[in-house]
């Protein structure tokens, strides 16, 4: 990814998606898929935040996100699946917490690219009933 100067204000990191390196978000998205149920099935029960965790993956993976968008959840997806991380996995109680962390700052960023579609994905894939919208649904 390429970063450059925000010319309107002066200062600060911009990101547009012409500067989203699609080779690099290809390769992400391609391990993203090849890891994420996997680790999800492994460690589902001890995440409090499993609902926002897939449905943060079908909005990366769906085509009609803007590329800045599929960039930063895959970025968040893939360390969330990368088994060497600030807060190793396996320390109980803290584990996840650099992940959580990691995760809630991303779809803070991009939520309203989050849809009830992709919530209503994320639950079925849970089993779960699919949350109900009321058009407040978007974090």
């Amino acid at each position: 990814m390429s970063f450059g100067r925000d010319q309107t204000s002066g200062y600060g990191d911009t990101l547009d998606d012409e500067s989203v390196d699609e080779r690099a978000l290809v390769i992400s998205e391609q391990k993203v898929r090849g890891q994420f149920w996997d680790k999800l099935k492994r460690v589902a029960g001890k995440l409090p935040f499993v609902d926002d965790l897939v449905a943060a993956y079908y909005c990366s993976m769906d085509v009609q996100t803007p590329l800045k968008v599929r960039a930063t959840l895959l970025g968040a997806l893939a360390y969330f699946i990368l088994p060497i991380d600030v807060v190793p996995d396996f320390i109980a109680g803290f584990g996840y917490g650099d992940d959580a962390a990691v995760l809630a700052a991303a779809i803070t960023l991009v939520s309203a690219h989050i849809t009830p579609k992709h919530r209503a994905a994320a639950a079925h894939a849970l089993g779960k009933n699919p949350p109900e919208d009321d058009g407040t649904t978007a974090a």
